[in-house]
């Protein structure tokens, strides 16, 4: 059974970091951190996998793991020490290329969104997830979850507003 969870960790890592990433708005360190917790609590319910369904068995490990990375977030926007920041200031880049420019500007953009609206977003747009499996992994309704990304693209929008024409046609 560990081999099972250690064949899984690997393949799902590079998705739920990624995912984690846009989530902290650019937060390569919160989300490794993220993606370790989740990690985590699927090891310790890893034998769940084997039990029958009427046991609470986990059906789907994938979907599972991305249900966890979200809660995981959101619980950690909810403490009080989730807005300390190290520093302000970026260590130097590399040399950006179009692509870099672009995804530099959606962190950045996701970053001034609201926790909840940045989870729903992602989940939406970057994960391609239902209005109704968003609404599940954040516990809300469905149309507070449409209600929530329709407000937040208007923000998106309002905040790329020209640069993202711009950078897409580098």
């Amino acid at each position: 059974m560990e081999e099972e969870f250690v064949a899984f960790a690997t393949a799902r890592s590079g998705q739920l970091y990624r995912s984690a990433y846009f989530l902290t708005g650019g937060d390569s360190h919160l989300s490794e951190d993220l993606v370790q917790d989740t990690l985590g609590q699927m090891y310790a319910h890893w034998h769940r996998l084997h039990r029958p369904s009427w046991a609470g068995r986990i059906d789907n490990p994938a979907g599972y793991a991305q249900t966890v990375l979200v809660r995981a977030y959101l619980t950690h926007q909810r403490r009080r020490s989730s807005s300390e920041r190290p520093s302000q200031a970026l260590p130097e880049l590399a040399e950006d290329g179009p692509d870099s420019a672009l995804r530099l500007a959606l962190v950045e953009a996701l970053a001034q969104l609201p926790p909840r609206d940045r989870a729903v977003v992602v989940l939406r747009y970057w994960e391609d997830r239902s209005v109704e499996e968003t609404a599940a992994i954040v516990k809300d309704s469905s149309a507070a979850v449409r209600t929530r990304c329709s407000r937040a693209l208007a923000k998106l929008r309002g905040l790329l507003g020209g640069d993202l024409a711009e950078l897409v046609a580098r």
